[in-house]
C-alpha cells in the first residue's frame, strides 16, 4: 500500500526516568484517511511479559488499513528488560502509571492533534484505568482483559493455573529474584514485583497493593480505583469461550472499573467462526486475520460493532452518572 512504512525503533523515557523500547508504524501519507487529524495512532497494550513483537502482524494490519501504530515492552520485558532482572523494580502499577503513561505521552507527542486509541490484550486493559492522562484515549478494544484474580480461572483449569501463576511462579521469583519463565517454556522471563502483582491478586485489584514491596496508602489506593473511572472512551471487551483466563467473570470484574466509558462485552466461540480454538494468545495470530480483525477494526474506526460480527453481545453498559 502506498504511503506505509514501518516498523521503526523508538525510545523512550517513562516518568521515572525508566527507558522504554517499541516500535512504530507510521504513515507517510494520509492514505485512506483525509488528513492526519483525522487518522488514528493505535496504542497496542501486550499481556503480561508477552514481548511487543508478537503483535507485529497486527500492527502491520491495522497500518495497512490507514493507522499509525505504536507497540512497546513495557520495563523489564522484551526490548525494555534492563542486564540483570535480579532486584530491578516493576510491577503492574509501574507498568500502568509509569509505562503506559509514557507512551500515551509519546503518541501525543509525535502525532499531534491525532485521536488516540488502544487496542490491549490482557493485563493491558487493566493497565489503562492506571496511567494519569487515560483521559486523552478516544476508543479502547480489548481482548481477554482481566487482572488475573484466581477465582475467575476457567473451572476446569483451576487447579492447575493455581499451581503454576500462584505458587510455582512467585517460588521461583523468591529464590532466583526473577521469573525465568523462558527458560520454562511459559513467556518472557518476568520481574519479581510482576510475579508478585500476579500470584498476590485480590477480588479488588486495588486490595493487592495494601502490603508487601509495593504497598499503596489508603488514599493513593482510592485514586487508583477513581483514575480507572476517568475514561471516557467507549470499550468494545471482546472475549473467547475457550479462554481459561478470559472468562465472563473475569472480564466483568475489570469493566466494573471503568464506570465512566460505555462498555459492551462481545463473546466469541471457535465455532463460530469455523476453529477449533482460539485461546487467551491466538486472536492476534494472523490466521484469524479475515475472520476476527476487521472486528476491533471497526470499533477504532467508528466505535460501533459492525452488523454482522461471531458471537454474541453478552453486557452492554453506559456510563455510570455521576
Amino acid at each position: 500500500m502506498e504511503g506505509v512504512d514501518g516498523p521503526e525503533a523508538i525510545t523512550f523515557l517513562a516518568g521515572d526516568d525508566c527507558a522504554l523500547k517499541g516500535f512504530v508504524w507510521r504513515q507517510r501519507k494520509p492514505g485512506s484517511m483525509e488528513s492526519a487529524a483525522d487518522r488514528t495512532v493505535v496504542i497496542v497494550n501486550s499481556a503480561t511479559s508477552v514481548r511487543c513483537s508478537y503483535y507485529f502482524r497486527f500492527a502491520t494490519f491495522l497500518h495497512e488499513h490507514g493507522a499509525d501504530v505504536i507497540v512497546y515492552d513495557y520495563r523489564g520485558i522484551g526490548e525494555s528488560r534492563p542486564p540483570t532482572l535480579r532486584g530491578f523494580r516493576a510491577s503492574w502499577l509501574e507498568w500502568g502509571r509509569l509505562d503506559f503513561e509514557a507512551v500515551l505521552q509519546y503518541a501525543a507527542y509525535e502525532f499531534p492533534g491525532q485521536p488516540i486509541d488502544v487496542v490491549a490484550h490482557s493485563v493491558g486493559g487493566f493497565l489503562v484505568g492506571l496511567a494519569p492522562s487515560n483521559a486523552m484515549i478516544r476508543r479502547i478494544v480489548t481482548m481477554g482483559a482481566q487482572y488475573a484474580h484466581w477465582r475467575d480461572y476457567a473451572l476446569n483449569r483451576r487447579l492447575s493455573m493455581l499451581w503454576r501463576w500462584h505458587v510455582l511462579m512467585p517460588l521461583l521469583a523468591a529464590l532466583i529474584g526473577y521469573v525465568p519463565a523462558k527458560r520454562l517454556g511459559w513467556m518472557e522471563d518476568t520481574p519479581k514485583g510482576v510475579a508478585a502483582s500476579w500470584s498476590r491478586s485480590k477480588a479488588r485489584f486495588e486490595e493487592t497493593y495494601r502490603r508487601g514491596e509495593f504497598a499503596c496508602e489508603d488514599i493513593e489506593l482510592s485514586r487508583l480505583v477513581e483514575q480507572c473511572g476517568i475514561v471516557r472512551a467507549p470499550i468494545l471487551a471482546i472475549s473467547v469461550t475457550d479462554d481459561e483466563f478470559g472468562t465472563v467473570s473475569a472480564i466483568e470484574r475489570l469493566l466494573n472499573y471503568f464506570t465512566g466509558s460505555s462498555r459492551t462485552h462481545l463473546r466469541i466461540a471457535p465455532e463460530q467462526i469455523g476453529y477449533s480454538q482460539i485461546g487467551h494468545f491466538s486472536f492476534f495470530h494472523s490466521r484469524f486475520k479475515d475472520s476476527l480483525w476487521h472486528i476491533p477494526l471497526a470499533w477504532l474506526r467508528s466505535g460501533a460493532l459492525l452488523d454482522h460480527v461471531p458471537g454474541c453481545v453478552i453486557s452492554k453498559r453506559v456510563p455510570s452518572e455521576t
